[in-house]
């Protein structure tokens, strides 16, 4: 786990002791790296619920609600975080899904990375490119994911449902 990852999972859990809130994952592309970062901040126990580990598409459709069809996809990372809520019964999810590489999948290039973040205003999705060799991918986007999931605590993500593209900073 990067210092940056480590750092944002400590922000995610200040923010969610503050109000009150549950978080938890849904994660595909980045493993359970995501639930590895909130798991190893402070105080976790009291406000991280878990993650699904949804490698399989089987477990996307069956345990998560995802529909069926393609998975690389701003809908897919939606359904993930709405399910991982419901699952996990959390007040706010961060899902992942994406190309980590080297070849293409589903007509996305690798580094392709959608993200999915629910908190108790709504739901939103973010698309995200990133550059790298997979397990570069991974960790870009467990620091993207985090972000995110950041952002949407503090009100600037999840506003109102719906799709944004985002670019690595």
């Amino acid at each position: 786990m990067t210092t940056k990852s480590a750092d944002l999972a400590e922000q995610i859990g200040r923010l969610a002791t503050d109000r009150g809130l549950s978080v938890a994952a849904a994660e595909s592309l980045t493993g359970g790296a995501v639930s590895s970062a909130l798991a190893a901040a402070p105080e976790a126990s009291t406000w991280y619920h878990g993650c699904v580990v949804a490698y399989s598409p089987r477990v996307k459709f069956d345990l998560l609600g995802v529909t069926p069809g393609p998975l690389v996809t701003d809908r897919c990372a939606d359904e993930l975080a709405r399910g991982a809520a419901r699952v996990l019964e959390a007040d706010a999810t961060v899902s992942t899904t994406g190309v980590g590489g080297p070849d293409q999948e589903e007509g996305e290039e690798p580094g392709t990375l959608y993200v999915g973040v629910t908190v108790p205003g709504g739901t939103r999705t973010f698309r995200v490119e990133l550059d790298g060799d997979p397990a570069e991918v991974v960790e870009r986007a467990t620091e993207h994911a985090l972000e995110l999931l950041l952002d949407g605590l503090r009100g600037e993500a999840a506003a109102a449902d719906g799709p944004d593209v985002t670019t690595p900073s």
